[in-house]
């Protein structure tokens, strides 16, 4: 189960939101305060998520981040407020928000996002397995030879990191595909010429390289059918960030996650046309997405962030 901490100056808000994740059975509230002032990095400790408020008395919700992260906290942080200012929320995003509620508070609305922030902090779980399991790789194929590998890992690690927060914004954290796409990211950084040329190279072949890291015991049909598998999951999680930017821009067209990466990840024509579907009540969709556009303006993105 969840952590959370709830920063919030509106006693009646925090009530809602308190009732709301012990409802929905993702999580517990372990503390609360009215601002950012009342709150030490000693009452965070075991805290997965801070629920917390843009604007406040005292130290603001920016202000709160900021004095949090440099004390030390390392978990996740989601705004709740009623601010439209793009400026303010994209400002919010730069000092580290994975995510946004918007006021009045709307029941379905906070469960979605805990949600997939649920599920997001299980996908950190696994892939810890997986990353120790490419570690160990990595020194096996690198004997006797190690000098720079601890700076590749720290590099992979990085990435990875912002991989995830961009899973997040675009959510698809929790998605079959999910791990896949950060095992290209981090194989993707061991060698950067193939992550600038990632448009270039064939998916099959990238993904047939990765999985023969991964699997070394595989024989050929074994490959084979898990490069279709992997295939599927990441083509079906790319459908669903598609789907999602697009509901977002059917929802808000000046949405600040929609504004930038429907026209960069997408052929924006695509999106249009995706937003007339969902208006529509289409659940299916008769639009051409790219894979490999998709991967390479993500890698991108990761390293831009």
């Amino acid at each position: 189960m969840i952590r959370f901490f709830l920063i919030e100056d509106d006693a009646v808000v925090r009530r809602m939101l308190e009732r709301i994740i012990q409802d929905s059975g993702l999580g517990e509230i372990v503390g609360q305060a009215s601002d950012g002032s009342h709150v030490s990095i000693d009452q965070l400790y075991g805290v997965d998520v801070i629920l917390i408020d843009l604007l406040m008395p005292g130290l603001d919700g920016i202000q709160t981040i900021k004095k949090l992260q440099a004390d030390g906290f390392a978990g996740r942080f989601i705004m709740v407020s009623q601010v439209e200012n793009k400026e303010m929320i994209g400002e919010a995003y730069l000092q580290g928000i994975d995510t946004f509620i918007q006021k009045p508070i709307n029941r379905l609305e906070v469960m979605a996002v805990l949600k997939r922030v649920s599920d997001y902090l299980t996908l950190e779980a696994s892939l810890q397995t997986i990353r120790k399991s490419l570690q160990i790789l990595d020194v096996k194929a690198k004997e006797p030879h190690t000098s720079g590998l601890k700076s590749q890992s720290s590099d992979q690690d990085i990435l990875a990191q912002k991989a995830r927060k961009l899973l997040l914004q675009l959510g698809i954290a929790g998605e079959a595909g999910a791990p896949d796409l950060l095992l290209i990211m981090e194989w993707l950084v061991q060698d950067e010429r193939q992550g600038d040329k990632l448009h270039e190279l064939q998916l099959k072949e990238l993904y047939t390289q990765i999985l023969l890291k991964v699997h070394a015991s595989l024989n050929e049909h074994g490959i084979t059918k898990e490069v279709r598998a992997m295939e599927q999951r990441i083509r079906r999680m790319v459908l669903q960030a598609f789907t999602h930017l697009s509901s977002l821009g059917l929802t808000d067209y000046a949405n600040p996650t929609f504004e930038h990466f429907a026209p960069r990840l997408f052929d924006f024509q695509e999106i249009r046309q995706r937003m007339q579907e969902l208006e529509a009540g289409e659940k299916t969709t008769k639009c051409r997405i790219s894979v490999k556009k998709f991967l390479s303006v993500f890698y991108m993105e990761a390293k831009a962030l």
